[in-house]
């Protein structure tokens, strides 16, 4: 017999791996990688690794925490049971902030993309609606979303594998020269920017109590998602570099439609605007699942109302949390505002992260599975490349976790 707020263990291997894919291949790999390509040229492969090389070390310190640990709120639950409350809270908050932020933008993306394909209405009604349709598949189960999410990841990688084989035989080895025009501060920034197209996997570890045999899966499934992530971002990459070289790339919003209008295979345009509607859609679908789940584990601990905890009597869904998070990521669509919370978006990922390697560095020796090693190396990439972010970045997210902690104790006080 379930307990009144207790989700259901429906997701495997397969469906844990699509979610943290979905959340990954956005546009992290359809926007972000002609930004890189601005700042470090060609290069931008180098510094692709690297980001992918940290969050793997962040990666690593997930799972092996989310082993131990398999509840909803992912580094939120890590904080408060190997830390402190402060941090926990911390922790949750600035995921809430980051997520429902991007999950606005991501919306109005794909809105604009899907109306080149098909303009049937104006990008932001198509926006709404996709919000709309994407919360309603939320609220009857996690199981229709895992279905879902394989369909429009399948779609995804599909377009970007056909980008790939079309691109081969185009490339030029000219376009690749000169390499490293900016230097290592170059390839350093490029880093810090790519670093967050691939931090979709933590959704994988906010799910851990909807996931079969999660000290198995979950670790598995953040490792495999992870290394396909760096492998398809460096194939493409790699690729969009050699047939239009790094500034087109950079002169460019959708780097990847640039490339694809290089091309002469059959249908490569419609195909990549079409990978990246999915992608994005791929992106909101795991944003509003992430989310409702921290609103459910911080409303557990009356961090946030304790409404958030009610689990839905049939289909064991967070189903306030989801209408919820539906609503505010409408109200960024409709309004297109939250820019300077997004802009702050980077900085509190980065504390986001660095929480999950310091509970992972206090975690007892016999749960360490890949020992100290990897937490370190992970916060110290994360604090590196925080330091390297504007001033006014820092002081607005500082600003916003002052905020969350202000609404803390009003609900604390409110709740006892």
């Amino acid at each position: 017999m379930k307990k009144n707020n207790e989700l259901v263990r429906a997701l495997t291997l397969r469906d844990a791996v699509g979610v943290g894919l979905g959340a990954i291949i956005g546009a992290g790999i359809f926007v972000v990688t002609g930004i890189a390509a601005g700042v470090s040229g060609p290069s931008f492969i180098i510094a692709l690794i690297i980001a992918g090389t940290i969050a793997a070390f962040n990666g690593l310190s997930s799972a092996q925490l989310a082993a131990i640990y398999p509840h909803s709120g992912g580094t939120y639950e890590y904080g408060y049971r190997l830390l402190t409350p402060s941090f926990g809270f911390s922790a949750g908050w600035m995921f809430l902030i980051s997520k429902l932020s991007a999950a606005g933008f991501v919306a109005i993306g794909f809105g604009s993309y899907f109306h080149q394909l098909l303009p049937v209405a104006s990008p932001q009604i198509i926006s709404v609606v996709a919000v709309i349709f994407l919360t309603i598949v939320n609220y009857f189960g996690i199981k229709k979303v895992g279905i879902l999410n394989l369909v429009i990841v399948a779609f995804t990688l599909l377009s970007l594998l056909y980008l790939i084989f079309s691109g081969v035989t185009a490339m030029e080895v000219t376009n690749f020269k000169p390499f490293a025009p900016f230097g290592v501060s170059g390839i350093a920034e490029a880093s810090a920017l790519l670093f967050f197209a691939f931090t979709g996997y933590a959704r994988i570890a906010t799910l851990g109590e909807e996931i079969y045999e999660p000290k198995k899966t979950i670790p598995r499934a953040i490792i495999i998602t992870i290394l396909l992530a760096i492998v398809l971002y460096a194939a493409v990459s790699v690729i969009a570099i050699g047939v239009v070289g790094a500034k087109r790339m950079a002169d460019s919003q959708s780097p990847l439609q640039v490339v694809a209008v290089a091309l002469t295979t059959p249908a490569i345009k419609p195909i990549i605007t079409i990978g990246a509607s999915t992608a994005m859609l791929g992106v909101l679908l795991s944003q509003i699942l992430g989310i409702s789940r921290m609103m459910l584990a911080m409303g557990r601990r009356n961090d946030l109302p304790p409404v958030f905890q009610t689990v839905h009597s049939r289909y064991r869904v967070p189903h306030l949390g989801i209408i919820i998070t539906g609503f505010i990521i409408l109200l960024i669509t409709v309004t297109g505002s939250f820019e300077f919370i997004v802009r702050a978006a980077s900085f509190t990922i980065l504390l986001y992260y660095s929480i999950t390697n310091i509970a992972a560095l206090r975690q007892p020796r016999k749960d360490q599975i890949y020992g100290r090693a990897i937490p370190v190396l992970g916060f110290i990439g994360c604090i590196i490349m925080s330091v390297s972010l504007p001033i006014e970045v820092i002081l607005v997210g500082i600003g916003l976790l002052i905020a969350g902690f202000v609404l803390r104790l009003i609900f604390h006080s409110i709740w006892k």
